[in-house]
Parts: structure tokens; sequence; C-alpha cells
């Protein structure tokens, strides 16, 4: 299926550049983190929160209908422009600056065993140095950076929110990657660039935003030249998955609600998706699956068990119940005496929400935010 055969979003970049201004104003360049959560405007910050959470607000997996879920996929760009409008700042906070998951390895401290995750997709797809690199969703750049450092390569990110845009160019100038990296505008559904125009292309934990996984391969493998490898890390629900069954729906529905996401499907799925755009498949596997002594979703359980160095605590501390409560009733607080924008609590929740879910479906065999799909256009 081609992104021409799905309904796009029509595309207004002047309208999301006065809004990101108005959200939130000089904060792009600002430490980031819980601080410039609590600057933003107030007005812009309600019709977020409103935007985003109309999909979401008194619906659950027993109710739920086709119609619903339509409605998501319909606006999937709103949707996920409005998510990291309310999550980016958190994200920040919580977890760093590589917005995605990873494997662990005994005594390698979490943001080492981030960078391998990184590392191992540019070695499977093989990124050389001056190699032309697409980043599909690139997020606030964190990935983007780190390959390019460890390949020499030439990273574009895309992204279709402009406040992580803003966010992305600020650490590039920051730590004087400006020459290696480029962040553009735009919706992956319906990518600006010509045909054949880069060398590689990754995606980490960023298609599943799509409303078909198809339309976003299918841009990626008309960007991508020919004899040109994609990988992709992707969040897919296992073949465990049973639309039937009201937990299993359940479970799903948090994760999406928590991250912004429209639709997610099965791995069957999204391996088919590969195959119908012309992809050679040359690998894919579920990462998560592979029997390693610490488990990926250790941070966002809580379990600080796992901690692999002291300097663990301070990065993970912040994802247990305990701090996660303390936090959401800081917030409370802070919105309740006019110091935060309403809206700041929800986001928390939605957040919170999202990862118990995330880690429900990991204990349960229905959940993996790592299946690595490599694959090659045909030369020919």
């Amino acid at each position: 299926m081609s992104a021409q055969q799905i309904r796009l979003e029509k595309e207004n970049h002047a309208r999301d550049a006065d809004f990101n201004k108005a959200l939130h104003g000089k904060t792009a360049t600002a430490v980031g983190g819980f601080s410039s959560m609590l600057s933003k405007d107030k007005d812009a910050k309600k019709l977020a929160v409103d935007e985003y959470f109309k999909h979401f607000d008194n619906k659950s997996a027993a109710t739920e209908t086709d119609a619903d879920r339509e409605a998501r996929t319909a606006e999937y760009a709103t949707l996920t422009k409005h998510y990291y409008n309310l999550a980016t700042d958190l994200y920040e906070y919580g977890w760093g600056q590589s917005f995605h998951f990873c494997r662990f390895s005994p005594g390698e401290p979490f943001y080492q065993a981030i960078a391998r995750h990184e590392h191992f997709l540019a070695a499977n797809i093989g990124i050389k140095p001056g190699m032309k690199v697409l980043d599909v969703g690139c997020g606030v750049g964190g990935p983007a950076r780190e390959i390019a450092k460890f390949t020499d390569a030439h990273i574009t990110g895309l992204n279709n929110n402009d406040y992580q845009i803003d966010r992305a160019t600020h650490y590039a100038v920051k730590e004087g990657l400006s020459g290696q990296l480029k962040f553009v505008k735009g919706d992956f559904m319906q990518m600006s660039f010509p045909d054949n125009s880069f060398d590689a292309v990754y995606a980490i934990e960023a298609t599943v935003h799509a409303p078909k996984l198809a339309g976003v391969y299918g841009e990626i493998y008309r960007v991508l030249k020919p004899g040109g490898v994609f990988g992709v890390y992707e969040w897919l629900m296992t073949d465990e998955y049973d639309s039937k069954n009201l937990e299993h729906r359940d479970i799903r529905l948090a994760i999406e609600e928590g991250n912004g996401i429209s639709n997610m499907v099965t791995i069957s799925e999204g391996l088919g998706a590969m195959k119908e755009v012309g992809f050679e498949l040359l690998h894919h596997e579920d990462l998560a699956a592979r029997p390693d002594a610490l488990p990926w979703f250790w941070p966002i359980a809580g379990e600080l068990r796992y901690m692999q160095s002291y300097l663990d605590f301070f990065s993970v501390v912040r994802m247990t119940h305990t701090a996660r409560g303390l936090v959401h009733a800081f917030t409370g607080f802070l919105e309740l005496v006019g110091l935060a924008p309403k809206g700041t609590k929800k986001t928390a929740d939605a957040l919170a929400k999202g990862a118990d879910g995330l880690v429900a479906g990991a204990r349960k065999g229905l959940f993996t935010p790592m299946y690595l799909m490599v694959g090659r256009k045909p030369a020919n």
C-alpha cells in the first residue's frame, strides 16, 4: 500500500510554526526537562491537551469502536504532533535525549546501553563514513548525534514536531555537529525528498506513529537509493496478541494513549508491510525475546535491583512508582496554584499509564519495542 492510497493529513508548516512559538516560546534553547515543562503558554497548552486527549478521554478497550480508531488514524499527524508538544519535556526529564528503549548487559551503565542499541542498528544497516543517511522520526536528535559520531555519516533527521526540531538543532550546535546533521520538518507519510535521495535509512521506535506501516515504509523505499538498506526498531504487538481478549486490548490501548499511537499492529503485519512495499528482508528478529539477564523494561518498571551503576540511580529513580506519584502530586499542586499550565499532570498520568501498559505487555509476551527489521531496496 502506497502513501497515496492512505488518507493523509494536509500539511501546514506555517500554522505549526506559529503554534510552536505560542506554546513553547524560547524554551527550545533552555536546559529542558521539568523547568521547561512549567514555562509553556497556558492557552496553547490547553489546546494541545484538548486536541490530544479527545481521542482517548472516556474511551476504554471494552467500548472502543472501529470508528474511534479510524478517527485517530485520520488525524495521525496532529495526534503525534500534539503528543510530543506535551511529552517532550517529560521525556527529557525522565529518560534522556534518546527517546527509545534498549537491551542491557551486566555491568553496563544505562546511557552506555542506550548508545549500544543505536550502534547495533547502524552496524546492521552497514552505515559507513560519508554516507547520506535519513533518520525517520528523529526526536530531539539523540540517536542522530550518536550515530553521526559513531559512523562519520551525514544524518538528516525528519520530524513533524517543530519544538523537537528546534531542540535537536540546538543540541547539534552545542556538540559541534551542525555540519554533519540537518533536521527537516515533514510528515513521514508524505516526504518532500526526491526519489533515491539517501544511501541508508533508519527509524528507531518512531514509525509506530504511522496510520499504516506500509505507507511510511513505502515512502522510505522511495527515497532510498537502489541497493540501499533500511533498518528499523519497530513497536509491535507480538503474534500472541488476541484482539478478542479484553485484557490484551486494555494493554494495547494503554500503550497507545500513553505514547501517542493511533493504531499499533502485530509483528506479522509489520513484516508484511516491509515485503509489500518491495524490501528484500535481510534480517528480522524480536530483540526483546533474547535471553538477556536484565529485562529491557526494568527502568520503566522502576526495578532498581537491576541497576548496574550507582549513577543509574539518578537516571532511573524518577521512573519508580513512588517517585512518579510524588512528581504527579507536585505537578497537580503547581497546577492548582497556577504555577504550571493545566494539563501537565494529565499528561504525566497518561505517560505513566503508558509505561504500565508497556511493562504489562512485556511481562505477558504481548509487546516488543525492538522488533528489528533490516531490508534492502533491490539494485535493479
